[in-house]
């Protein structure tokens, strides 16, 4: 088949587009206000990219057009959406296609509020490294990996389930489309509260993604009370992991470092050695999750699990280190969420202790610019030693109680948290020029934070690069 995807720089899209590309159909895709990393990967994968949406991108013997979620792309007023139509090409979504091409493989969603990304890409790194070819579906770029969607030969896919839903029109859940087999349950924590108002609003969908998984199924979940109070929904076999002792598996005797090393325990209480170089006690729980997923189904060996959980790299804006040379590090994170917001700054503050840190945020998911969530903003930068504020994007903010730039100015700054807005990449530069030296600077965003993950880097590595880096 020909497809085309209208939107392919969302993670989502393009990841299922290197999919189809794989399973042999011919792809290609457009999109408009992309910004890096995506934008620059898509532009990298080989196939036909136009930066603007037109009828004349799309092929004459086009057979799909794969339609993102996104609000900027204008849904059914799309040109491109449009002339499918009008030549009566089929218009799907990309969990709907997902769905469709793995209904015969088994299918191992990875769920959750938070950890999703990096228990995905890890995974796959895993099994890719112990030699089998498993299919993959990640939202987001590991060094790991030569892709973020791959077909495979082997029966299982990893597929990252998204709760969020298929669309304005649609409001199914995304993962429940993916015909799970088995389900690793990361969290289960309030978020995307523009389409999920309350927190029983926002556990439907987990239960229902339980309910679809078949009685010789297998859900690893992590130990949590919210969590426990949907295990019943399934009829599946379930394990639980933690990183505290529990009847599952377990780490122990975790020893933070440039590279951080623990003890996996099992449920027959074996002890497996571990090491890994991300950051972060939630990492150490990704891998546990993982682990123990991995080894209940006798997927990988034990050595294969040690070597590949130490050489994984990560995934990209996942706690990623953006300078080499600077004596103030770049460390970029993921803040699409409170839960998010908070690991990577904890993670901040467990690696760097005697650093004062400066966040740069932007408000850019729908949960961030919504008055709801203004509580947010009371904790979520404690241990910070300042924080600068972007303006939240507007796209999308006739579509939710959208909170002001100075409401959210107003709100972190009396949560006793030194704030500054920060409208313009140079406002922000100028601002983080003039450190000591002895800081340590996180870029938290889901957006494109002003173009400072590319911009400031190489700032910092002329002002901060004459002393010994950090």
């Amino acid at each position: 088949m020909r497809i085309h995807f209208t939107g392919i720089a969302g993670a989502g899209m393009s990841a299922v587009a290197l999919m189809m590309r794989d399973a042999g159909h011919v792809v290609s895709g457009s999109d408009a206000d992309a910004f890096p990393p995506l934008s620059t990967y898509v532009e990298s994968l080989g196939f036909p990219f136009f930066r603007s949406f037109a009828a004349a991108n799309l092929p004459a013997d086009l057979d799909v057009l794969v339609l993102g979620a996104s609000a900027k792309l204008g849904g059914a007023d799309n040109a491109e959406v449009a002339e499918a139509r009008r030549r009566g090409v089929k218009v799907t979504t990309f969990p709907e296609l997902v769905g469709e091409a793995t209904q015969a493989r088994l299918n191992t969603v990875v769920a959750g509020s938070f950890g999703k990304s990096t228990c995905t890409a890890l995974m796959a790194h895993i099994l890719k490294e112990s030699g089998r070819d498993a299919g993959w579906m990640i939202g987001a770029i590991s060094p790991s990996l030569p892709a973020t969607g791959h077909w495979g030969t082997a029966p299982e896919v990893i597929l990252e389930g998204d709760e969020y839903i298929v669309g304005p029109s649609d409001r199914r859940s995304k993962f429940v489309l993916y015909h799970p087999r088995d389900v690793l349950l990361t969290s289960l924590v309030h978020d995307h509260v523009n389409v999920f108002p309350t927190f029983a609003d926002y556990e439907a969908p987990f239960r229902e993604l339980l309910r679809l998984m078949p009685k010789d199924g297998l859900l690893v979940a992590r130990q949590h009370p919210a969590i426990r109070a949907v295990e019943r929904e399934t009829a599946s076999r379930i394990v639980w992991y933690d990183t505290a002792p529990c009847a599952g598996w377990y780490s122990e005797g975790v020893v933070y470092g440039e590279t951080t090393r623990f003890t996996l325990v099992t449920p027959a209480r074996r002890r497996i050695p571990l090491a890994t170089t991300l950051l972060g006690e939630h990492n150490i729980e990704n891998i546990v999750g993982v682990a123990a997923y991995l080894l209940e189904r006798s997927l990988v060996t034990e050595a294969a699990l040690q070597a590949a959980v130490l050489s994984f790299a990560g995934i990209r804006r996942r706690l990623d280190r953006l300078t080499s040379r600077s004596a103030v590090p770049v460390i970029e994170g993921f803040g699409s969420s409170y839960e998010k917001a908070r690991s990577a700054i904890e993670a901040m503050l467990l690696h760097y202790p005697t650093r004062p840190l400066t966040v740069v945020f932007e408000p850019h998911t729908f949960s961030w610019r919504n008055r709801d969530a203004l509580p947010w903003y009371d904790t979520v930068f404690d241990g910070a030693a300042r924080v600068l504020v972007c303006p939240p994007p507007s796209h999308g903010a006739d579509s939710h109680n959208q909170s002001s730039f100075d409401e959210i100015l107003t709100r972190t700054a009396a949560a006793g948290v030194p704030t500054r807005g920060v409208r313009t990449a140079d406002e922000a530069t100028a601002e983080l020029s003039a450190l000591t030296g002895d800081e340590v600077v996180l870029l938290l965003s889901s957006g494109p934070l002003l173009g400072l993950p590319d911009s400031l880097p190489p700032v910092f590595e002329k002002l901060y690069g004459a002393a010994e880096a950090a």
